[in-house]
């Protein structure tokens, strides 16, 4: 909602709140079913910015549309999938 409302993120110079870094979860029965999917995921944490991430929950949270399309868009902009 940050872009929606033109409204910007104020410098913590006092680091008060910790860093915002979202990190995969992945069960290793998963890694061992899907192997593919251990380099897709550090492929998408070296190219998924900020600004991007909050691009993305807009399109889930603002325009109501289904995580699953939008995350599936993103990815096949990146060419992470076909």
């Amino acid at each position: 909602m940050i872009a929606r409302y033109g409204l910007f993120q104020l410098i913590d110079d006092r680091h008060y709140f910790p860093p915002y870094d979202a990190v995969p979860v992945v069960r290793q029965a998963t890694l061992e079913k899907y192997p593919a999917l251990r380099e897709a995921l550090k492929q998408l944490g070296s190219i998924l910015t900020v600004d991007e991430m909050r691009k993305l929950n807009y399109a889930v949270d603002g325009e109501k549309r289904q995580a699953r399309d939008v995350a599936r868009e993103y990815l096949r902009g990146k060419g992470l999938v076909p």
